[in-house]
């Protein structure tokens, strides 16, 4: 299958299921079964034809694999150009394992508009693995835009009481930085002549032009991570999806501004990356500190969870520009492990949701008592969360903080402190809700896992234990692509007439 065009069929064939759902007739019962059906079924084949991604990566190279390229706009430099290297590969893979879950998570929680729901998640998997195959600049911004609108539906037609207000917000805050980002492209395309993401890596942009374009870039990409202080959008966000809006959300579409940061400003940008460091570290630093302490005070578990979401992706932006090959393997290691826990206890959160249609964390209390398996799958998401050794989650954090603790002391100490505080609020929330004693009828009634809640938890739990206990054949797979991502780093550091990050780092040595 290597030979095939194993790209556009992973990026496609969502769409195959969405438009056979969309043809789908009968009453309404009948609908709604078979579109779930439909839609699971397209999700799993989409993930077992993604895995001959993962057995046929030629892991000891750096180049672009599975390389598709077809002519699009004919008489312009604007191609049909796919291909994945050792950091987006993942990321492909990411979005196709937790799309069926969230098939499966929705199964009984959405019963109106079942169609329509499903369709939206299917065109959502294109849109999402779309963007981190596309190798030219129009391609992926197309596909980075155009996931906006089906994430916006689930948002807006699915959600909570206030899911109008925050549909809107989430679109108009990813907008508005993305606005930015088409006038930095179309000033590359003019500049360079080409929209081909692998020639304008090497291009070699002026170091006043890259300054300029990264600011252009990171409006864009720091809302989608979410940075401080563009990062209000989420919480809201998060509280009023469906449990599967948040899942992907969390799981995926966040990592699209640490993916973005990785593919266009650190390599096209290097000096300028350099320069900007500080103003990230600054940002990442608050993100952590200051969102975990927002954490601690939360009082519904939607919220909490979110803002947690935003500390852990404050560890990767302060990761990735480290320029050190320890800190970007753990920020590309904390991307995937976050988007698998982040799924998870949203899942977990839905779970209970479903039962007793409440978030609020003092509605809760004593569940051991009558959910002992939710229990145990909670607390190892809780554990993975904190970091415990021997989760995915222990890993990447452990990463981060030796990457960084090599280009600045000050900010690996205060980074610490989000460690601390994550443990701080995850087990405040795991205590409040799992111990302690019923003292109220319906909790009384509520029941353990069923077989298909276990069915969407038992993969996640895997791959947290996987991915903690031996992350090498992970890290493997984009060992050399950092390798080469770092060396260019390097090499615009030492042509930079400051690195003035590296310099203070020594100093405080």
């Amino acid at each position: 299958m290597s030979s095939w065009p194993i790209l556009s069929l992973v990026t496609f064939l969502p769409l195959v299921g969405a438009a056979f759902i969309l043809f789908v007739r009968g009453d309404a019962e009948t609908e709604a079964r078979n579109a779930r059906w439909v839609a699971l079924w397209t999700t799993l084949a989409t993930f077992i034809v993604s895995l001959v991604l993962w057995f046929d990566f030629d892991r000891s190279s750096a180049a672009f694999q599975f390389v598709e390229r077809a002519t699009w706009f004919p008489g312009t430099a604007i191609t049909y150009h796919m291909g994945v290297d050792g950091i987006s590969v993942l990321f492909v893979l990411l979005s196709t394992f937790l799309m069926p879950l969230c098939i499966l998570a929705s199964w009984e929680a959405v019963e109106h508009r079942v169609k329509e729901y499903m369709v939206a998640f299917l065109v959502l998997e294109t849109m999402m693995v779309g963007m981190f195959c596309a190798l030219d600049m129009v391609l992926f911004y197309i596909f980075f835009e155009a996931v906006l609108i089906p994430m916006f539906l689930i948002i807006g037609v699915w959600g909570g009481a206030r899911r109008v207000y925050s549909a809107f917000k989430f679109f108009l805050y990813t907008l508005a930085g993305s606005v930015l980002m088409l006038v930095a492209l179309l000033y590359m395309y003019g500049a360079a002549g080409t929209t081909d993401i692998t020639k304008l890596i090497g291009y070699g942009f002026s170091p006043q032009a890259q300054k300029w374009l990264w600011l252009a870039f990171f409006a864009s990409f720091a809302v989608k991570v979410p940075m401080w202080p563009v990062h209000t959008w989420l919480p809201d966000a998060h509280v009023e999806a469906p449990t599967a809006g948040s899942v992907i959300l969390a799981g995926v579409l966040l990592k699209m501004g640490g993916y973005g940061f990785l593919r266009f400003s650190i390599p096209m940008m290097p000096e300028a990356s350099i320069a900007f460091t500080p103003l990230v570290y600054t940002l990442s630093i608050i993100a952590v500190i200051y969102t975990s302490l927002v954490a601690l005070v939360q009082q519904d578990m939607k919220k909490l969870i979110a803002y947690s979401s935003v500390a852990h992706m404050g560890f990767v932006t302060l990761g990735i520009f480290t320029g050190t090959r320890q800190g970007v393997d753990g920020a590309i290691f904390q991307m995937l492990s976050h988007g698998v826990v982040s799924g998870a206890l949203f899942l977990c959160v839905g779970v209970v949701y479903d039962r007793l249609h409440t978030r609020e964390i003092a509605r809760y209390g004593g569940l051991v008592e009558r959910m002992p398996r939710y229990a145990a799958v909670f607390m190892l998401f809780t554990m993975a969360s904190v970091g415990l050794p021997g989760t995915s989650g222990f890993v990447g954090e452990f990463l981060v903080l030796t990457g960084t603790f090599q280009s600045n002391t000050w900010a690996a100490a205060l980074a610490s402190l989000g460690v601390i505080l994550g443990a701080a609020y995850m087990l405040y929330l795991y205590r409040r809700v799992i111990f302690g004693t019923i003292t109220r009828d319906d909790l009384r009634k509520m029941l353990d896992l069923s077989r298909r809640e276990l069915a969407v938890f038992v993969p996640l739990i895997a791959v947290v234990l996987w991915m903690g206990i031996y992350p090498k054949p992970v890290l493997d797979v984009f060992a050399t692509s950092v390798d080469q991502l770092v060396a260019r780093y390097k090499q615009a550091e030492l042509s930079s007439p400051q690195a003035p990050v590296r310099r203070l780092a020594s100093l405080a040595d």
